[in-house]
């Protein structure tokens, strides 16, 4: 009886009396089992409205298309341009290293002996120099290609045509052979372009618009 006596009144209040304090309106007790009455819309419609004003603020809009065509001959230019100058680089013949050069399939070899030289200037050459020449790679092609923008299609798209070089260079040109190293620092190269500048480029130039 004790316990009993110390419940709220509210709760033998029947389903139809008024609440007190507020004379018109009835008083209906709320049950644990339903869903709680729900806050006031206003309160919802605000919270929409930032939390679409931070989607949109971080959507990223592209440039017009007469910019963006502009970037990507620009871009198609410097391709060109480099692509003449890989090929003077490594198709150009070179009778006299027919003697010292031999195909390299094991990834590593070559590497070793670079480091093996006795001046560290010659190991930065051949080491620096096939790096570099798959940077461009990593800057360009998420400009001119934007199908290709992901990391892991720039590596592929620059080990494919660096293995195709390779290939010629063993099939085609006296003094040149293959060498899967240079195939491995080549994407290397491509690969730090991407991160340092590629990525942001591609980004600048094609920048996807996010589905509502």
């Amino acid at each position: 009886m004790a316990r009993a006596a110390l419940r709220p009144l509210t709760a033998f209040r029947p389903r139809g009396a008024k609440e007190p304090g507020k004379p018109g309106k009835s008083w209906k007790p709320w049950n644990k089992t339903e869903a709680p009455p729900r806050s006031g819309g206003k309160t919802d419609r605000k919270a929409g409205a930032k939390t679409g004003a931070k989607t949109g603020a971080k959507t990223g809009r592209p440039l017009p298309f007469p910019l963006r065509l502009l970037a990507m001959l620009c871009a198609f230019a410097f391709m060109v341009a480099f692509a003449v100058a890989l090929a003077r680089i490594t198709l150009e013949p070179s009778p006299a290293s027919t003697a010292l050069v031999h195909s390299n399939l094991r990834p590593g070899d070559s590497l070793r002996a670079y480091l093996d030289q006795p001046e560290l200037r010659d190991a930065a050459k051949q080491i620096g120099g096939n790096v570099l020449l798959g940077v461009p790679f990593g800057v360009l092609v998420p400009v001119v290609a934007p199908r290709a923008r992901g990391l892991l299609r720039v590596l592929l798209l620059t080990a494919a045509v660096m293995l195709l070089v390779e290939f010629a260079q063993g099939a085609l040109v006296t003094g040149r052979a293959f060498d899967i190293d240079d195939v491995i620092l080549n994407t290397t190269g491509a690969l730090i372009g991407y991160l340092i500048l590629g990525r942001r480029f591609g980004r600048a130039v094609h920048a996807r618009r996010q589905r509502a």
